[in-house]
C-alpha cells in the first residue's frame, strides 16, 4: 500500500514538473460584457453567461450602461439533415449542425471582433425502433456542441486587447 502511494506521489510530481496544469477559465481583458440578441431562454446564452462568470476578471451585466463590451448575436440556429437512408426510404443517419454567428464591440461602438461564425456538426445514426433514445442522444449532442461553441467564443474573447 505504501509503495502505491509513493508511486502515485512520484507520478503527480512528474506531471507538475513537465508543466502540466489543469485547464482554467481564460482571463478576459475587460471587466463587463453585455450579451445581446439571444432568443428568450437561450441555453447557449446561459452557458456563455456561466463560462464568462467563471472567469476571474469579467462579469456579465444586463444593463447597456454598465457594459464595457457588447457581444451581439447574429445567428444562433440548430439544423438537422438526413445523410443516409435505406432502399426503403428509412432514415439511417442524420447530421446535426449548430451555427453561431456573433460580433464583439465596445460600448462606444468600436468593433473588436468582426462578424464571425462558428459551425459545428455531428453525425448520428438513427433507428425508428429506438426513436426516444435517439431523441435524447440528439439533445446530448446539441448540448455538447453548445458547450464547445461557448468555449470557442471564450477563447476568442480572451484574444481581444484591453479597450
Amino acid at each position: 500500500m505504501k509503495r502505491r502511494a509513493a508511486l502515485g506521489a512520484l507520478g503527480l510530481s512528474a506531471l507538475g514538473g513537465c508543466g502540466f496544469e489543469l485547464r482554467r477559465a481564460p482571463e478576459l481583458r475587460f471587466r463587463s460584457v453585455l450579451l445581446s440578441g439571444f432568443k428568450p431562454k437561450s441555453t447557449l446564452e446561459r452557458e456563455l453567461r456561466r463560462q464568462i462568470d467563471a472567469t476571474p476578471t469579467t462579469v456579465v451585466v444586463d444593463a447597456p450602461a454598465q457594459a464595457q463590451m457588447v457581444l451581439e448575436v447574429i445567428t444562433d440556429t440548430r439544423e438537422k439533415s438526413v445523410v443516409a437512408t435505406t432502399a426503403f426510404g428509412q432514415v439511417r443517419e442524420l447530421q446535426l449542425r449548430s451555427r453561431f454567428g456573433f460580433k464583439l464591440r465596445t460600448a462606444q461602438g468600436r468593433e473588436m471582433i468582426p462578424a464571425t461564425e462558428i459551425l459545428l456538426s455531428r453525425d448520428m445514426s438513427y433507428s425508428e425502433t429506438a426513436a426516444l433514445a435517439k431523441e435524447q442522444e440528439e439533445e446530448a449532442l446539441y448540448r455538447s456542441m453548445q458547450n464547445d461553441i461557448a468555449a470557442q467564443v471564450l477563447r476568442r474573447l480572451a484574444s481581444v486587447p484591453a479597450p
